[in-house]
């Protein structure tokens, strides 16, 4: 984010607001909420993720990992597509971070991130959690929330920018 805030803000983030928020005890959802970005991020394998924190875990991370092989803008098609048929656990962290990264989109944005991009990554986790609906319904109200701030947050800042 613009403020550099240390990676491991965001998982940790993931993780409470699962456990918070959802209600979600599960050990598998909660160690993969924390490690839910591992292999995309990092040059750690399934292979060692299953060593240190067994199959299950691996199994959940894999499925909320990107292939970040592919263009962008179809890996983002692909997270809209396969959003309904993730497992209930990679569901829950996929919707928790959904919540984190609108908070940051909202409040902390990349520096270098505008406004239309700003409201446009908004749009997209729309069309994905539209796809994890039924999963949990604090986690669906929060991010329900913070997706009508946001937006309202965002075109009063729009505004208030158009007439400086």
């Amino acid at each position: 984010d613009v403020d550099a805030s240390p990676y491991i803000n965001h998982p940790i983030e993931v993780a409470e607001t699962i456990a918070r928020v959802g209600q979600v005890t599960d050990l598998v959802v909660l160690q993969s909420a924390i490690l839910h970005d591992t292999i995309e991020d990092t040059m750690t394998t399934g292979d060692e993720l299953e060593a240190l924190f067994g199959a299950e875990v691996r199994r959940v991370v894999e499925e909320v990992t990107d292939d970040k092989h592919l263009p962008k803008a179809e890996r983002k098609q692909l997270q809209i597509e396969h959003a309904p048929h993730l497992s209930q656990r990679a569901q829950l962290v996929k919707l928790a971070d959904k919540i984190s990264n609108i908070r940051a989109v909202t409040d902390t944005p990349p520096a270098d991130w505008s406004l239309e991009r700003r409201l446009d990554y908004l749009d997209w986790t729309e069309r994905v959690v539209a796809g994890l609906r039924g999963c949990n319904a604090p986690l669906e109200a929060l991010y329900d929330q913070l997706l009508t701030q946001g937006r309202a947050h965002l075109t009063a800042d729009g505004e208030d920018n158009s007439w400086s």
